[in-house]
């Protein structure tokens, strides 16, 4: 991450830079790419995530000027709920959506069995669930670094940890709070 915060950006884009636009989509486009593939589930047959993200962010960045920024975790929090929010659009769409015909046996598929697809959907709840009881400093860790990709370098200057090695002991801290309540009945 570069020395310029997005906090910082959004202001300038306030002010109504375009440089400081790009900069935040450059940032935030990627990550939330990363999320988005790990959410979407066997809804990506119908919306590309590529697509999905753009959406958010071009719909975000319109009303950009009337966002208040609360910290700089901030607008990453917002657009991964809007993320989220679209894709569980997606998700009742294709609930709505007729059954198909039936694939002949004879045709061999590479995607996973419903039972594959089940299980996946139960652990991704599980997992959703368990990360929103933690504490927000940690789950934010964990989503950094699980779901967006962050180097613990990235994760230090957000959560405002002194060192790579504080942000560091931070996840592997959370990360255990993490499978005991994964583990827990």
């Amino acid at each position: 991450m570069d020395a310029e915060t997005s906090f910082e950006l959004i202001t300038r884009v306030q002010a109504g830079d375009a440089s400081a636009m790009n900069a935040l989509l450059e940032r935030y486009r990627p990550r939330l790419q990363r999320w988005a593939r790990s959410r979407l589930g066997r809804a990506r047959d119908m919306a590309d995530t590529e697509d999905i993200v753009q959406d958010v962010l071009v719909s975000a960045f319109k009303n950009l000027g009337t966002f208040e920024a609360r910290g700089e975790w901030a607008l990453q929090g917002y657009l991964r709920r809007a993320v989220r929010n679209r894709i569980l659009n997606e998700v009742e769409k294709l609930r709505s959506r007729p059954v198909r015909d039936e694939v002949p046996n004879d045709l061999l598929s590479h995607t996973p069995s419903p039972l594959e697809q089940a299980v996946g959907a139960e652990f991704m709840g599980r997992y959703d669930a368990a990360l929103e009881r933690l504490p927000e400093p940690d789950r934010e860790a964990l989503v950094a670094r699980l779901e967006l990709g962050c180097s613990f370098k990235e994760i230090a200057f957000l959560l405002e940890k002194p060192s790579a090695d504080a942000a560091r002991m931070t996840v592997n801290r959370a990360l255990e709070q993490l499978a005991a309540l994964l583990a827990a009945p």
